[in-house]
């Protein structure tokens, strides 16, 4: 039986996610509803805006079933927005934020500024040979981490050099970058054999 991916799809970057995925030979599906969230084997949570997904998420009652999932052990990626509705620690959110939890990292909003403040450099990232070119969109940073969680990459250079932007632990993994961007497919791969691992 094939591996099912679901990809939240209540606002933000969900065609491109179901198209890397769809290339790497896995089902990729949208996920809306309660019940397509017990459908799924993993689940790609994609950049946008964090509090109208969390709005969203809670309007189409997907909160809980998604927080419940997570407790279950459910392999979930989060990119950008993704990675902020994973975090248990949000700074600069708004006061009633939202998130999915399970990735005990606190993460800061828009850390690298507005949308102006955007762009793309290549990465180190752990397990993989060859860097990543991360495209980075008001994006968020780690600010800190549990002692459980890996840290994947960190920014090379300029004025954010150092700072944290991909985590996993156990099942979760999270970028601040968008890797479905650039037709790079090895960060999608790697997530796809944590699920087919789990």
């Amino acid at each position: 039986m094939s591996t099912t991916i679901g990809v939240l799809a209540v606002q933000g970057d969900v065609r491109e996610h179901l198209r890397v995925l769809g290339g790497l030979g896995v089902r990729a599906t949208t996920v809306r509803r309660p019940s397509e969230v017990e459908a799924c084997d993993g689940l790609v949570v994609p950049g946008g805006e964090s509090t109208t997904m969390a709005k969203l998420a809670r309007a189409f009652d997907l909160l809980e079933p998604l927080r419940q999932r997570v407790k279950e052990g459910l392999p979930v990626f989060g990119t950008c927005a993704g990675m902020i509705m994973l975090a248990d620690r949000v700074e600069d959110g708004t006061a009633d934020q939202e998130t999915i939890g399970g990735l005990d990292i606190t993460v800061r909003r828009n850390a690298f500024g507005r949308q102006v403040d955007s762009f793309e450099e290549d990465l180190s990232f752990e397990g993989l040979a060859e860097p990543v070119h991360a495209v980075f969109i008001r994006a968020p940073w780690v600010e800190a981490v549990g002692s459980e969680v890996e840290v994947l990459a960190r920014v090379n250079s300029g004025p954010a050099a150092g700072r944290i932007v991909a985590v996993r632990q156990g099942p979760l993994m999270a970028t601040s970058f968008h890797p479905e961007v650039g037709g790079d497919p090895r960060v999608h791969r790697r997530f796809v054999d944590l699920v087919e691992g789990s």
